[in-house]
């Protein structure tokens, strides 16, 4: 969505006769750049559906089969290019079920505006059917929140809740909407001014005596390290990191949240960091004297044990939210600004003939890290490891414009370690939520968004099953994502801690439907000869393409077939699920305390 200044928010069209509520609403989302909104109807969002066959030339309306989906769906479409994602449910039920992806929005920085369907506003507080109170539900998982009370204050909530939403530090903001609010009539003021005092959505500016300390403490520094986060993304600042970066020659590692901010294949990427992190990142924030944080907020995934996180190092953060500066980490220095005018001003400051410091004895310490600690799985193994098949799908499209999205699990983390992400907004997942269930609705999202990428979804069988009736959205709406499903018929991660902190102890991570669960890796190393769920017959159920792969050499054309599809369509990778992420890093554990093997 273009940000415009309030004189620019006109209407084609000045309304001079009177209309419903539900009319202002839509007409204000299309004044304001909206052009495609993921939307389940319900009784108290039924004139905002109809609302929307008269705006059908300038809104796609997509109808997910589960308001979590649309959600996540938004997410996608927002994610992918950083515009606003539009969702939409009816009240009570609908839009609790918005709920987990407004938070997930949160934890994640994604722009997001949810609109909810109300009961009237003489029935509120009444408990009346399909009665949620919407605003103090997600008072703590929104960035803002607005219930509509009156009808001539729906163009000004709505064009607030789009600015809130989109500067800044973007975040999901919900406008619950009565019925009779959306029923009744008004003559409508597009043109009406926003009221939100004390919220410019400007990023404040850092100071002049910040930027010199940056360039000291680069000037200084024997072991840098550029830590980057999900912030680098959202502020675009990508293009003036990699200036800064190749200027100084200072080595990268990233946050789950900012893979694709930095190319993973440049010769200074070490990878991300933190609990399935690669050696080198970790080892290099472990012995670094100097750590610069970009849009990080130095989760627990990423410290593990807060105090003995880069003790040995200078610390620098840098982000646009002022509340995240020494929320969890202290720092020496912490800058509240615009991160791209951040890096774009120490790299002016540095000047054209800044030529780096003396870093080799870094550089050689890294180089030993990288090839005594490699990444690495058995690559001779007879079955399909799920390592294997992502780096498989890595190499057939990495010269493409592809889109990855993830479920949440072990097929999340090992697309982090095995998928090369390369430029920014190709890799999409819940980071801070950690939501299974993601990974389809938000490949829908993305496909919408950006027709032209290759779009795939990594996905494990649990995280599938989460969102599956998305498959009937994609062959409806013919949008042709494609699914990867790692099928290992457990929920692998929490088969992974059982392994490694319950004395592989089974507690309810079976998901297959055979009688006896112990057969699950006997004889073929793989599964039982029938697999339950049967995801080819219900792909096919569906109307989408597919096929299944047990066999580890049918695996690079299965995936060149899927990749030619001109449909949805879903590849079913039969795989063993005793396979581990590995390195990992105990929670609330050290460098020191990492598993290699």
């Amino acid at each position: 969505m273009a940000k415009q200044s309030q004189s620019e928010r006109t209407t084609e069209n000045t309304e001079t006769r009177m209309i419903s509520g539900a009319d202002i609403a839509i007409q204000t989302l299309v004044n304001n750049g909206v052009t495609t909104i993921f939307a389940y109807p319900g009784g108290y969002s039924m004139p905002l559906h109809q609302a929307m066959t008269r705006f059908r030339d300038k809104i796609r309306v997509i109808l997910p089969r589960h308001e979590q989906g649309g959600g996540f769906a938004a997410q996608g479409y927002a994610r992918s290019t950083g515009k606003l994602g539009v969702c939409m449910a009816t009240s009570g039920p609908g839009a609790t079920n918005l709920i987990t992806s407004i938070a997930d929005a949160k934890l994640d920085s994604v722009p997001l505006l949810a609109i909810t369907g109300q009961v009237t506003t003489d029935v509120i507080g009444s408990d009346g059917f399909q009665e949620t109170p919407m605003t103090e539900v997600c008072r703590s998982i929104t960035k803002h929140h607005y219930l509509v009370t009156d009808i001539a204050d729906l163009p000004r909530i709505l064009t607030e809740a789009i600015f809130v939403a989109t500067t800044g530090r973007p975040g999901p903001v919900l406008v619950d909407i009565p019925k009779n609010i959306q029923v009744m009539q008004c003559y409508p003021n597009y043109n009406v001014q926003m009221d939100l005092p004390g919220y410019s959505g400007k990023p404040p500016v850092a100071e002049p005596e910040a930027i010199e300390a940056v360039v000291a403490a680069i000037g200084r520094a024997k072991r840098p390290l550029f830590f980057i986060g999900g912030g680098t993304i959202t502020g675009n600042a990508s293009a003036a990191l990699m200036k800064l970066v190749e200027k100084t020659g200072i080595p990268v590692t990233t946050s789950m949240t900012g893979l694709s901010a930095f190319p993973r294949d440049h010769r200074l990427a070490l990878g991300m960091i933190g609990m399935h992190g690669t050696v080198p990142a970790n080892r290099a924030a472990a012995e670094c004297d100097l750590l610069i944080g970009c849009g990080i907020r130095f989760s627990d995934r990423v410290t593990g044990k807060v105090s003995e996180f880069a003790k040995s190092a200078r610390l620098i953060q840098i982000d646009i939210d002022p509340s995240e500066i020494n929320k969890i980490k202290r720092t020496h220095l912490g800058i509240a600004a615009d991160l791209k005018e951040v890096l774009s001003a120490v790299d002016e400051q540095l000047g054209a003939d800044f030529k780096g410091n003396n870093l080799d004895a870094w550089y050689e310490k890294i180089d030993a890290w990288k090839r005594d600690f490699p990444l690495h799985y058995d690559e001779n193994s007879p079955y399909i490891l799920p390592e294997y098949a992502i780096e498989t799908l890595w190499r057939a499209t990495k010269d493409s414009d592809a889109v990855i999205t993830t479920g949440v699990g072990q097929h999340q983390m090992w697309t982090t370690q095995y998928y090369h992400f390369n430029t920014p907004r190709s890799w999409l997942s819940s980071c801070g939520l950690g939501t299974m269930g993601f990974g389809l609705p938000a490949a829908i999202g993305a496909k919408v968004a950006r027709p032209d990428a290759i779009v795939v979804d990594i996905d494990g069988d649990g995280s599938f099953q989460m969102n599956i009736q998305e498959m009937a959205t994609c062959h409806t709406e013919s949008i042709p994502v494609k699914v990867m499903l790692l099928n290992n018929q457990h929920l692998g991660m929490v088969v992974q801690w059982e392994d490694r902190f319950h004395a592989s102890n089974r507690a309810n991570t079976y998901l297959g439907c055979v009688t006896d669960p112990e057969a699950f890796g006997k004889g073929d190393g793989v599964s039982p000869k029938h697999r339950y769920p049967d995801y080819p017959t219900i792909a096919k159920g569906y109307g989408w393409d597919t096929l299944s792969v047990v066999k580890k050499e049918e695996l690079p054309a299965a995936i060149d077939t899927m990749l030619k599809s001109d449909k949805p369509f879903l590849l079913d990778v039969q795989v063993p699920y005793f396979e581990h992420v590995l390195p990992m890093t105990p929670p609330g554990g050290t460098i020191a305390d990492m598993i290699l093997k």
